[in-house]
């Protein structure tokens, strides 16, 4: 293609609304365009390497047996509520979008197919001897985002690989699992990337296990947590891990302590001259359920340790029907206005003890009168330690489980790691941190959705059986902005070869000196004709402008027909490393050839 006639257009200042460098350099390059609030166009150098690397999954999900098949954006909103999510993702998460058409229906435009593909499955499976089956699309997924930003990391409108698998028992979905984590890996790999597999919170998708394929930037949302040895890697959502060790308490005896002004750890530590990994900390939470009911939620946990929400919404929602509801719709530390909805009294806040009292909850048909007491793994086994008193300004000290304090029955691990915590598999080892991007998901949903919705298939003995499914993600745009933010420099975008718009851009700096102009000319041909990708960059532009430009859309290769055609040569400049060297003419095809191929081999 020729610079002259493309839609190409760079701006030399970062646009205003964009936070991170890929968002910034994506603009400048002219590779998106903002239409909307998380809403972007892709315009043609980005629609190419969204093309690129659907390639590249379509080749990895194909060599593992999958079909491609399309399915509708719009849903059925009786789909989704048949398998309970309809409310988790209208009103809990609030990220689907939902309207209702003419006939009065209520539809949703899908930000995943799980409803869709198991009535499929239903309607069409019969029998074991069609299994196991994997199905993948490629397709335009919609979120409702409160906040979109980042450009196409978290907008509203995304291009998404997406498969599900059924299968007839569990071992054989792990084997799929096993297949689409390597096919994950190699998706990555081709695609030139830095990455981390890490262990994930299944989420509103649910299912027993799960791993994210994170994109190592330091611009990453999520944090990832590794030890050197390779042995154990997961997000912050889902790490566990073995905190510092507890030190002594100082007291030896109960007793109640004046502590005014010691709403905090840090102030009540330095009052009392304790450490806070001998205080139980009481945290109030408030979670609503799907059926209107709302549970007060006290969780005790070591002082100097954070709750996990993700870990402690996971731990609710299988408690979900003690309440007789399905799901969680909501979970927050109730503010004061929240509380004067339910507390018949003030509460004691920042001097609340593990047996805070039920009478602070008011009689209400849609409040549930006791406190769900649960106590997180670092505060089961202290001795004398410090906790409130259930009196403003008051703590107590000495205090011991079994003694001052019933344990509540419910024990669990909701604390968040941290770096430096002792890794569980080997406490020699410690935690590292990274950011990440996250670029695929993959998870085993086990029967979750054939048992809500009735999808079923005959065994060899003629009985009756829930389908086991498999679901596997990967965020195509989402991906092709990873890269960029992996891969930058002062100048602009440093594009993986693999996945980069075009190979190599020939740039003529004179365009009024005829030799320059026959040699690109024929370089640009004669390099198409072999398959090497490349622009030409014919504008009546200063070089320097070109220059700029090259190094700012980050094609890997430039070619420049300058001086050194007097001895005929061009000038080749590697753009990830700008090493620069003249090749003779008549050698440049077969030499970029040889560092495509290089560069684009699978190093496992």
């Amino acid at each position: 293609m020729r610079l002259s006639q493309m839609l190409f257009v760079t701006l030399r200042d970062d646009p205003a609304d964009a936070e991170i460098p890929s968002h910034k350099l994506l603009l400048r390059a002219g590779y998106i365009r903002r239409i909307g609030s998380g809403l972007y166009a892709y315009l043609p150098l980005m629609w190419r390497v969204l093309q690129k690397v659907s390639q590249i999954v379509r080749e990895e999900m194909n060599a593992t047996g999958a079909q491609e098949c399309l399915l509708p954006q719009l849903q059925p909103a009786d789909l989704w509520k048949e398998s309970g999510r309809w409310d988790t993702y209208t009103k809990a998460e609030g990220i689907m979008f939902s309207l209702i058409d003419r006939r009065e229906q209520q539809l949703g435009l899908g930000p995943t197919h799980e409803e869709v593909i198991t009535a499929i499955a239903r309607d069409m499976i019969r029998s074991y001897r069609q299994l196991p089956l994997n199905l993948y699309q490629i397709q335009t997924k919609f979120r409702d985002e409160i906040r979109p930003r980042f450009g196409l990391m978290r907008g509203r409108e995304f291009i998404m690989k997406d498969a599900y698998s059924f299968h007839a028992d569990e071992a054989s979905l792990k084997e799929t699992y096993q297949d689409m984590y390597k096919a994950y890996s190699n998706i990555l790999r081709r695609s030139g990337l830095a990455f981390r597999a890490v262990e994930a919170d299944s989420g509103a998708i649910g299912g027993s296990g799960s791993t994210e394929f994170m994109v190592l930037a330091e611009a990453g949302e999520d944090e990832v947590f590794y030890t050197e040895d390779g042995k154990y890697a997961a997000n912050v959502e889902k790490a566990v891990s073995l905190p510092i060790d507890t030190e002594t308490s100082r007291f030896t005896t109960y007793e109640k302590r004046d502590t005014p002004g010691t709403e905090t750890i840090e102030k009540v530590c330095q009052l009392l001259n304790c450490s806070p990994t001998q205080l139980v900390k009481n945290v109030l939470y408030q979670t609503a359920y799907d059926n209107g009911i709302t549970v007060l939620v006290l969780v005790s946990i070591r002082g100097d340790q954070e709750v996990n929400e993700v870990k402690l919404q996971n731990e609710l929602t299988k408690l979900a029907p003690e309440y007789g509801a399905k799901t969680i719709i909501s979970l927050n530390v109730p503010n004061v206005e929240a509380q004067q909805a339910w507390t018949a009294k003030s509460l004691p806040l920042g001097y609340i003890a593990p047996d805070i009292a039920d009478e602070y909850i008011k009689a209400n048909k849609q409040i549930h009168p006791k406190f769900l007491r649960l106590v997180d793994q670092t505060a089961v086994d202290l001795k004398n330690f410090v906790t409130g008193a259930n009196e403003a300004g008051y703590h107590v000290v000495g205090a011991n489980w079994g003694e001052q304090f019933k344990l509540p029955e419910r024990v669990v691990d909701i604390r968040k790691s941290r770096p430096g915590d002792r890794a569980i598999h080997n406490p020699e080892q410690t935690l590292e941190s990274a950011r990440g991007i996250e670029a695929g998901h993959i998870f085993q949903l086990g029967t979750k959705y054939s048992q809500a919705m009735g999808a079923t298939y005959t065994n060899e003995q003629g009985e009756e059986k829930p389908l086991f499914m498999g679901c596997f993600g990967v965020g195509v745009s989402r991906l092709a902005q990873a890269a960029v933010e992996q891969s930058y420099d002062k100048d602009g975008i440093i594009w993986p070869v693999a996945i980069a718009p075009y190979h190599a851009i020939i740039t003529i700096p004179n365009i009024k000196d005829a030799q320059q102009i026959e040699i690109a000319q024929k370089l640009y041909t004669e390099l198409n004709q072999a398959g090497i990708e490349t622009l030409l960059d014919d504008r009546d532009e200063r070089a320097g402008v070109k220059f700029k430009d090259a190094d700012l859309i980050g094609i890997p290769y430039r070619i420049v027909t300058g001086r050194a055609i007097a001895n005929g040569k061009v000038e080749v400049v590697e753009r990830a490393t700008r090493n620069s060297q003249e090749i003779v003419i008549e050698e440049v095809t077969t030499t970029l050839h040889k560092w495509i191929t290089a560069a684009t081999q699978v190093k496992n």
